[in-house]
């Protein structure tokens, strides 16, 4: 089985080749790992104390942030290297300036693997939440490398507890310790004989908890608003903007409405904008001359959206109509009522904010046309909301500080 699944990583590698010819994100994922390894060489000295922190994308590295930045605080005398699968989370964090050196993770072959690891030599390998690339997991053991795995997250249905996933349960056996979100992980992992694990809870809650402490004012936006309730959907997709476009249809009065779309490409603004009834205005348009005019912004740019929610009466999260809710917790930790779709079972913090009062989900136009109207008509209701949101991720954050401790008292003396 190892065999065939290193035979899918040079099949995958060659599809990516090939759909580079037409796909430009595919394109980036293979411009970016041109030459990488003579970066690498040039970057990182052989001398250096390198901790090497490896994230899948943009949102796995939100979640790991706090713990880079933990890192960075306490060893300062160590190089951090931050590593991304996917274009999108290296395109928009390679200039970030809590790590010492951004890279795209070479494909899980041996030979990159190994090549890798030679360059790179890290005292500690910290992966953020899933991903588990075996070559890499299997040489780094060998090297006696230690690897943690943060906010990971486990259920029964995963390939690792198929009858064919067996080998891969037995390359988890192989990871130093685990930091998970909950007890059932742990108990998953444990009943199948991977007991270096510590229920640590998630990881998000702490950076979520750090954007909000960290906010600064946005005086376009607060012009925007200007005395009106606030809609702000952020991480849309197309089903959950047909239900927003059937609310503004209704002309709800004194009610600005900011849509953030998880897909930002100028064809998709556009035709976003060509639906919306009324005055509607791209983010990179506005002005303080014209944003006032207008009573929907279109967000057409990445990295915004966890400074927009503090300025939402209510928050809708995209994503619930396709294969999953996004991140409720960047609009949660602000103390806004959060409203989703009806796919959002699989995330834990959505089943018990919904459980508490403070996020409902919906399945129609109908029903999100009426909690909407309900949270704004209704002032007590929305502020009970409010609070039951703000104090469930008050509560609890705390995760970061526990692997770090665990760090600290046992793989960095």
């Amino acid at each position: 089985m190892p065999l065939l699944y290193t035979i899918s990583i040079y099949l995958y590698t060659l599809l990516i080749r090939l759909a580079a010819l037409f796909n430009p994100k595919a394109k980036k994922w293979i411009d970016g790992r041109r030459h990488q390894f003579e970066k690498l060489a040039s970057a990182i000295k052989p001398e250096d104390k390198t901790i090497w922190v490896h994230s899948a994308s943009l949102g796995e590295f939100e979640q790991g942030r706090p713990v880079i930045e933990a890192l960075k605080e306490r060893y300062p005398g160590h190089q951090i290297l931050l590593t991304f699968f996917s274009p999108s989370g290296y395109e928009v964090r390679k200039n970030y300036d809590k790590a010492d050196h951004v890279f795209y993770l070479p494909a899980d072959t041996p030979a990159d693997v190994k090549r890798f690891l030679t360059i790179v030599k890290p005292v500690i390998v910290v992966f953020i939440k899933y991903e588990y690339w075996f070559n890499y997991i299997r040489l780094l053991h060998r090297k006696g490398i230690p690897m943690i795995v943060i906010s990971a997250i486990f259920r029964p249905g995963q390939r690792f507890f198929r009858w064919w996933g067996k080998w891969q349960l037995n390359m988890l056996r192989l990871i130093t310790h685990f930091f998970v979100q909950n007890e059932s992980s742990a108990q998953l992992l444990k009943s199948n004989g991977i007991g270096q694990v510590t229920v640590s809870g998630d990881t998000r809650f702490d950076r979520v908890f750090q954007i909000a402490r960290q906010q600064k004012p946005f005086p376009l936006i607060e012009q925007f608003c200007d005395g009106n309730h606030v809609l702000v959907a952020g991480s849309t997709w197309p089903p959950d903007e047909e239900i927003i476009i059937s609310y503004l249809h209704k002309q709800p009065e004194k009610i600005k409405v900011i849509i953030a779309p998880h897909e930002v490409a100028p064809s998709r603004i556009e035709l976003l904008l060509n639906k919306i009834p009324g005055k509607a205005l791209r983010f990179s348009e506005a002005t303080a001359e014209n944003i006032s005019s207008v009573n929907v912004l279109v967000v057409d740019s990445i990295g915004i959206l966890s400074r927009l929610y503090r300025y939402a009466d209510v928050a809708y999260i995209g994503g619930g109509f396709g294969v999953g809710i996004h991140n409720i917790l960047e609009a949660a930790t602000f103390g806004k009522p959060v409203i989703f779709g009806p796919n959002y079972k699989k995330f834990q913090e959505a089943v018990e904010l919904i459980k508490a009062g403070g996020a409902f989900s919906i399945s129609s136009a109908e029903e999100f046309n009426a909690i909407t109207d309900k949270l704004l008509s209704d002032d007590s209701f929305r502020q009970t909301s409010s609070g039951i949101s703000k104090n469930y991720v008050e509560n609890k954050k705390g995760a970061a500080s526990v692997i770090i401790k665990y760090i600290e008292n046992n793989l960095m003396k």
